[in-house]
């Protein structure tokens, strides 16, 4: 058995245009499919749609705000996102950001695709001034958090149930300091 594959050279990390929408959308769904089964109900990611998340997608990259989304192109194959932005929540202090999404598809899993999504994503918060970054992630999630834990993400202790088609589901949240210049 051979260990992962190493990250192809093709595959470059830049900010999203709206030109990105379909790829975006199709990874979203892609890697939902993917990475929660058995975690959420499956009915729910059976009517998953990539013209909702084009929708979605198409709107938030044309008008951004204080969002950030950057993506792994591999020769003009969108094949991962992560997206940035300030929190509305009153609970997170001024220099606080939080990492909304990060997803891949899944043959580009355990590659290194994701570490390269992270440090553009962090890298972006650090030199706009933010001083550290929370992201949730589903508790039954191991592959998420383990990701996340390796990158030196760490528990804070805060929790929330989810509803997803009349199911609770946990999430926990991340918190990660960043070095800022």
């Amino acid at each position: 058995m051979t260990g992962p594959e190493p990250p192809p050279s093709a595959i470059t990390v830049r900010e999203a245009e709206p030109r990105d929408a379909a790829g975006i959308a199709n990874v979203h769904v892609e890697s939902w499919r993917a990475a929660y089964a058995g975690l959420v109900p499956q009915a729910l990611l059976d009517r998953l749609s990539v013209d909702r998340r084009l929708t979605l997608w198409a709107q938030r990259l044309r008008e951004p705000g204080e969002t950030r989304t950057f993506v792994a192109d591999d020769r003009g194959r969108i094949v991962g996102f992560a997206g940035t932005a300030r929190p509305d929540d009153p609970e997170h202090p001024p220099g606080t950001a939080e990492l909304e999404t990060i997803y891949l598809a899944p043959d580009m899993w355990h590659r290194g695709v994701g570490r390269k999504l992270m440090a553009r994503s962090l890298e972006d918060l650090a030199g706009r001034g933010f001083a550290s970054v929370f992201l949730w992630v589903l508790t039954g999630n191991e592959r998420g958090r383990h990701f996340y834990e390796a990158g030196g993400w760490r528990p804070d202790g805060r929790v929330q149930m989810l509803n997803f088609d009349g199911t609770p589901i946990e999430e926990m949240r991340y918190r990660l300091e960043l070095a800022t210049a």
